[in-house]
């Protein structure tokens, strides 16, 4: 039996959910198949950072990420002997960060089995058919598209594959995409109990990161999960020396109260698992119709929490780029900006995460040349560049980072929050996009020309005439210029001043590849 679809997605998680519904707020359908019989039911990661926020609040999905995220009354991260102390470093305590002046948007700290419970709601809402226990048995492309074969010998011919298949990635193996990074970091044993911890750590969401010579590997974590009676307690272990069944329930029981701090901690051990911790970034996110996202494209140790928001900003990235070709509004070449843009970004989120593990959890293995992890959150969620789909200025170096509180914008740059006044009132500049390219101006010219423009080439396109100068100080132009800002918030092309229609032309062909 055969079928198609123009994007099949391999693997139900945060990234591969997150593609389908960006997908399908762009208008394009998609098939997701996971091995597996239905979404996360284990605690993993957790929150929604601000940048995420925004991603999904084009969606529709900022309110209901909120709505998922615990009702408690603070939210702490310490570096610890045990949950009980000594405590050696807060990172965070008790409220989550704000950065109102760069965004709009508020974070949320929704688990991951509740995010993908509702991307997966959402992309069937927004027209992707989602196949529990499916995999993907085999698959090849060629100029045509790429044909897979399902579990149960059933056949479907693609126009694009989104890999979104886990840190082991068969579809990265196969196309013998290597990956380079850190390695493994180490190993760790960890249990989901119940226990009552409320006299330690209150009614706070917590995330305890130990440094223990008690605990097995010396190290160890305890985090809260959705229910204010279970937690995740993990510590380390040497996988040549031992396993899970080296854990009995005696020897467990020991470990969890260690790590609590608590010596007789009544608990009862709800389940137990492994996993392997490392920093590994795929060679390639792309090799002809196939795109990599998520942990198949970059696995990173979990300490900075940005591994699960980085899966779900690959596919906001990647999904307009897809849909913009699949229309016919773009050529292909504008999926080669996918890895150009992705995977230095990766690297740099991988590499921080892996510095975050070893300040918190190892420092005995800090390297001398190894500089401190960027902790200032704006420049991690804001701060970053994209160098593929835009038109670069002279003199821009290609910088990756820039500081998102001294905006320039420069094409390759996160368009800068901005209260402004449109003809629908004051909104944030950050309203503005998600669904197609905006024109950001001042000037009646350049709106006419935006409108002539969307028609001429069947484009998304849409002018906003805004008034008041702080948007223009911010984006480096003047009243008569013109920022062209795409679907995913970034800023393709600007002139700074008055300028001819046909410069917007050009710019708009070169990003899509026309």
């Amino acid at each position: 039996m055969s079928e198609s679809t123009p994007v099949l997605i391999v693997g139900a998680g945060l990234a591969g959910l997150s593609t389908a519904v960006f997908l399908g707020l762009h208008g394009t359908p998609s098939l997701v198949v996971e091995r597996h019989p239905s979404t996360s039911t284990h605690p993993k990661a957790r929150g929604q950072q601000h940048h995420v926020m925004e991603a999904l609040g084009y969606a529709g999905l900022a309110g209901a990420m909120v709505e998922a995220s615990p009702r408690d009354t603070g939210f702490l991260i310490r570096i610890a002997g045990s949950a009980s102390g000594p405590v050696f470093r807060e990172i965070l305590h008790d409220t989550f960060v704000q950065l109102d002046e760069l965004t709009p948007a508020r974070s949320a700290d929704a688990s991951q089995a509740a995010a993908e419970r509702i991307l997966a709601e959402r992309a069937r809402e927004l027209g992707a058919e989602i196949r529990f226990a499916t995999a993907l048995e085999s698959f090849s492309q060629d100029e045509s598209g790429v044909h897979a074969v399902l579990s149960g010998n059933r056949e479907v011919h693609a126009d694009y594959l989104v890999a979104a298949d886990g840190h082991r990635s068969p579809i990265r193996e196969q196309l013998g995409i290597g990956t380079h990074g850190r390695g493994s970091l180490g190993h760790s044993v960890h249990w989901l109990v119940r226990a009552d911890l409320s006299p330690v750590v209150g009614d706070r969401q917590v995330l305890h990161y130990l440094q223990n010579p008690q605990l097995s590997g010396g190290s160890g974590v305890v985090a809260s999960t959705d229910h204010p009676d279970q937690f995740v307690v993990g510590v380390g272990y040497d996988p040549e020396r031992e396993g899970l069944a080296d854990f009995p329930a005696e020897r467990a029981v020991e470990q969890i109260r260690l790590a609590t701090g608590v010596p007789d901690l009544a608990v009862e051990v709800l389940a137990a698992d492994t996993t392997t911790t490392g920093m590994h970034v795929a060679d390639r996110f792309s090799a002809g119709r196939v795109h990599l996202v998520g942990d198949a494209a970059h696995t990173m140790p979990p300490q900075g929490g940005m591994g699960g928001n980085t899966a779900i900003m690959d596919g906001f990235y990647l999904a307009w780029k897809l849909a913009a070709v699949l229309r016919g509004e773009a050529g292909p070449g504008l999926l080669d900006s996918h890895d150009v843009e992705r995977r230095p970004v990766g690297e740099l989120i991988a590499e921080n995460q892996y510095k975050n593990a070893i300040a918190r959890m190892m420092p005995h293995l800090e390297r001398d040349d190894d500089a401190p992890p960027i902790e200032d959150p704006g420049m991690l969620l804001f701060g970053y560049r994209h160098h593929g789909a835009v038109v670069a200025e002279p003199g821009d170096e290609g910088e990756l980072l820039e500081d998102p509180t001294a905006p320039t914008g420069r094409p390759g740059s996160r368009a800068p929050h901005v209260r402004v006044t449109t003809s629908d009132g004051e909104v944030s500049t950050i309203d503005l996009f998600g669904r197609g390219f905006a024109l950001l101006t001042g000037s009646e010219e350049w709106a006419r020309a935006a409108e002539r423009l969307a028609a001429d080439l069947g484009v998304r396109l849409r002018a906003h005439r805004l008034g008041g100068e702080d948007w223009t100080s911010k984006y480096g132009v003047t009243a008569d210029g013109a920022v062209l800002v795409r679907p995913d918030r970034f800023i393709a092309w600007r002139s700074q001043g008055a300028g001819s229609p046909t410069e917007l032309a050009e710019a708009l062909r070169s990003v899509l590849d026309r």
